[in-house]
């Protein structure tokens, strides 16, 4: 009869976590799935057993890669990388090293800053300047209003950690153009970089044109083994295969790492779009819901952030419920907020999206809606 205290009672009644619950789950929602060793095993279904490695970052098997993705995004030559953090604080140290100033600017909430313990400071002696402020894009006046000289700017396009928030594309021109009538190199963070073409409408290589140096993941949404490209003019990458030898990047072989970014590559990139219009349309049913946000408000690429406005235990018994009586998973982790009051965590749309059963999202978000509407 007291539907609302029944209701709390079995949120409450419930002793697993989030994690498990998200875990046992019929369906997962984001993303490609879980990451097992099938990821490698599909990559290499097709692949003989005669094929020649790769020996210490020599060998058609890199070299071709790297000649493929050089072309793609209109530069001349590209580097692969066993990490993305590697391949972008070599990047930067090339551009501070010829500059000789040892000073880059980037967000305060650029991966080189929050998530690497401050590796571009202790293996370089590279000072960050951080513009703009934490919760929102770096503009041009930002670029213009930098008090010294610096020998580089890294721009991270999306900007993951405020929900993947892009600028205007004049916007960036306008950037792009200002760097180089002052000789600053621009860097382009483009981990989601292939996520962002459908929301531009550009090409890979008409956004790079804009950049003197380029860096993309293989293992975000395009669901690599592991694996970036480091890419620019000739000269750079030359300079950049030195400082990878230097970190010890030059393993014996990366052959898994390349073959298995090629395979999914090859078979990812033609679903950006398909990815990026089922994020929107995704994003408008969670905005429906009561308590609950998303940022940016419409997605620009295929991943956007989830706002509850609710405690993060709370939400992690509701998200319980929601699973088990939908069989849908949106989520095994909740990033807490404003002094936890609020939670949030990241949704990106992959191939998971279309597999599961229209009837069931339908359900999920019924019960998300019944769910949060009694917070």
């Amino acid at each position: 009869m007291n539907e609302p205290k029944d209701q709390e009672e079995r949120v409450t009644s419930i002793q697993q976590s989030l994690a498990d619950a998200f875990n046992t789950a019929q369906y997962r929602l984001s993303g490609h799935g879980p990451r097992k060793v099938e990821v490698l095993k599909r990559a290499f279904e097709g692949i003989s057993g005669d094929m020649d490695s790769d020996m210490y970052g020599k060998g058609e098997t890199i070299e071709q890669f790297q000649r493929e993705m050089a072309e793609y995004l209109g530069k001349e030559s590209a580097v692969f990388f066993p990490s993305g953090t590697m391949a972008q604080q070599i990047a930067l140290r090339i551009w501070c090293d010829r500059a000789d100033n040892k000073r880059v600017a980037y967000h305060p909430l650029c991966h080189l800053e929050i998530h690497e313990e401050d590796g571009l400071k202790e293996l370089h002696g590279i000072k960050p300047i951080l513009l703009a402020d934490s919760g929102r894009l770096i503009k041009l006046e930002d670029v213009k209003s930098l008090a010294e000289p610096v020998a580089c700017l890294l721009l991270e396009l999306p900007q993951r950690e405020i929900g993947g928030q892009l600028p205007a594309y004049t916007e960036l021109e306008a950037i792009s153009a200002y760097c180089r009538s002052k000789g600053i190199k621009l860097h382009l963070d483009g981990a989601r970089l292939f996520e962002i073409l459908p929301y531009y409408n550009k090409t890979a290589a008409e956004v790079c044109a804009l950049f003197d140096s380029v860096y993309v993941s293989f293992y975000k949404t395009i669901g690599g083994l592991a694996g970036a490209i480091l890419a620019g003019e000739s000269q750079f990458t030359e300079e950049s295969k030195v400082w990878k030898r230097r970190h010890g990047g030059d393993l014996i072989s990366l052959y898994p790492y390349i073959l298995s970014s090629k395979y999914y590559f090859e078979e990812r990139i033609g679903k950006m779009e398909q990815y990026y219009r089922g994020a929107v349309e995704l994003a408008a049913r969670f905005e429906a819901c009561p308590k609950v946000s998303v940022r940016p408000s419409v997605p620009v690429s295929n991943m956007f952030h989830i706002h509850f406005a609710a405690p993060k235990e709370k939400m992690e018994q509701l998200l319980c419920l929601v699973y088990e009586k939908s069989g849908v998973g949106l989520t095994g982790n909740l990033r807490e907020a404003e002094g936890g009051k609020s939670c949030s965590f990241e949704f990106s749309v992959g191939d998971q999206a279309a597999h599961v059963p229209a009837e069931r999202i339908d359900e999920m978000f019924r019960q998300l809606a019944d769910l949060s509407a009694s917070l």
